[in-house]
């Protein structure tokens, strides 16, 4: 029974990363595009770069978060 919800609290955190890969993606081509279309100045589109790729560390801060339970869990 422990190791259902263990697989099934790892697949829940793992869907919760791919969101967030997911909308980081989504909104930085919005933010590119949009930014081009209003001809926003390179430092605010850069600013927007800074955020995707915030978005992009946090995803990957979670995967490890993942791959270290899992680790613990197995021995």
């Amino acid at each position: 029974m422990a190791d259902l919800e263990r697989n099934s609290d790892q697949a829940r955190r793992g869907r919760i990363v791919a969101i967030v890969i997911a909308a980081t993606a989504l909104f930085w081509i919005a933010a590119t595009f949009i930014g081009a279309e209003m001809g926003l100045s390179q430092r605010m589109r850069a600013l927007f770069d800074l955020m995707a790729l915030g978005g992009f560390v946090l995803a990957l801060a979670m995967i490890y978060q993942i791959w270290r339970k899992r680790q613990d869990n197995e021995g």
